[in-house]
């Protein structure tokens, strides 16, 4: 017997059913703080969030506020909800669910992996370990990185949320140096809380306990000493405490 399915999705490639996911495993969706309108960046004062599986967005909506849609994607979450909540409770497993890396992507990819000292990544993998050659001051950093010659700033945070951890885990990626600024003083604050152990040799013995935190969109403004007027969106993470399974969570909603 012949198969003649295959010429159906041939002739119309974007009716082909999406391959079902193991969403218990893989990222069900990720939390931005911005969107494209055209080819120009918005930054967002309330959480968008993209997933591919309609229930997470039905959720979402329910839990955040906004309606669950569609976007123009080529990726797998190509449903979006653009809720009303700018702070959102969730659980973080330990200080690994935070992966901190510089980067720069050029038209064939990443062409620049590195922790701001040595390369993590090459093409070239005798590289892997050597000297980035990354400016040592932060403001030539910045500099290298606005100019399009050196990386920016990859953090990728992977957590549940606090009022339905059955959904799975999201991530959130930023490329602001505003996060890098504190990084260091979440990871201190979660492996404090979370009560991570390491022996004398700095090897881990206990990862910790998973804690609950608040990630947030903060709005800041000010004036600069020349009167010029600033202001912008950052991310803010704030530990809680330790997170137990059963206790009550008051999930921040728009007023």
């Amino acid at each position: 017997m012949a198969n003649n399915l295959r010429s159906i999705f041939e002739t119309d490639p974007d009716a082909k059913p999406r391959p079902k996911q193991n969403f218990s495993n893989d990222v069900v969706g990720r939390f931005r703080s911005g969107r494209l309108v055209g080819k120009q960046p918005e930054s967002l004062n309330e959480w968008r969030v993209t997933t591919g599986d309609p229930s997470v967005a039905d959720t979402i909506a329910a839990l955040m506020g906004g309606v669950k849609e569609e976007w123009d994607t080529d990726k797998e979450d190509n449903l979006q909800v653009l809720t009303e909540s700018a702070s959102v409770e969730i659980i973080i497993e330990n200080s690994d669910a935070i992966d901190a890396s510089m980067k720069l992507f050029g038209f064939s990819g990443l062409t620049h992996h590195c922790d701001g000292v040595k390369y993590l990544s090459d093409e070239d993998p005798t590289l892997v370990g050597t000297s980035c050659g990354c400016p040592a001051l932060l403001e030539e950093r910045k500099a290298r990185a606005k100019s399009g010659k050196g990386p920016k700033p990859s953090i990728d945070i992977t957590f549940k949320l606090a009022a339905a951890p059955e959904l799975g885990k999201f991530r959130f990626n930023s490329g602001g140096w505003s996060l890098v600024n504190v990084l260091h003083e979440v990871i201190e604050a979660i492996d404090t809380v979370g009560g991570r152990q390491e022996d004398a040799d700095g090897k881990v013995t206990d990862p910790g306990k998973p804690v609950r935190a608040t990630l947030t969109i903060e709005h800041v403004e000010y004036v600069t000493k020349a009167g010029r007027a600033v202001s912008y969106n950052m991310p803010v993470v704030k530990v809680l405490g330790i997170y137990e399974a059963a206790q009550p969570v008051d999930f921040p909603t728009a007023a």
